[in-house]
């Protein structure tokens, strides 16, 4: 994937990135330890890409994950990715993912089954793991099996994971969870 820009924003969560191309978002970025460091973060991985205006398209992708992390329930299915490189499982994990609505969970074992590959849920979890969309593709909504809090490689680990889930007002059955 190659960007040809990036921006550094303010969320509820801390400070968001994203990266764009001509074929839409390429990255989004969980926050790190701050402005700076999110904004090194995406120049060492998009060197061509300079830090700018978005485009439109971008800026209501902008306004709709800040909206999300405020807690509204927002589905971000319009937003467009590009996914040019992205392995075919991943693809088709990040669409199952992307069904899963603000406040919801699937473990990685009903995304597998619902791929038509039970007991591949490991896989899931790896491609998961390996999400450049953190946010647009929520895996922060994906779970353990018997919805264990596992598995968030993002700045903040399982910890920002929990704390998306408790913004979009989800509920667990077990009271460990949240």
């Amino acid at each position: 994937m190659t960007a040809h820009g990036f921006a550094v924003f303010d969320t509820a969560i801390g400070h968001c990135g994203i990266a764009w191309g001509e074929r839409g978002v390429v990255s989004v970025r969980l926050p790190d330890r701050g402005a700076e460091q999110t904004r090194a973060r995406l120049r060492a991985r998009f060197p061509e890409a300079g830090e700018g205006e978005p485009p439109p398209p971008i800026w209501r992708a902008i306004e709709e994950i800040r909206a999300l992390l405020r807690g509204e329930a927002l589905d971000l299915a319009g937003i467009e990715l590009d996914l040019t490189g992205v392995p075919e499982f991943h693809r088709q994990v990040y669409e199952v993912a992307r069904t899963i609505p603000p406040g919801k969970t699937l473990t990685y074992g009903e995304v597998a089954a619902r791929l038509g590959v039970p007991g591949s849920a490991q896989a899931v979890g790896q491609a998961l793991g390996r999400n450049p969309f953190p946010i647009v593709v929520p895996c922060h909504r994906v779970l353990g099996a018997g919805g264990r809090m596992v598995g968030f490689s993002a700045p903040g680990g399982v910890e920002t994971k929990r704390r998306m889930l408790v913004i979009e007002g989800a509920r667990s059955e077990e009271p460990t969870l949240f």
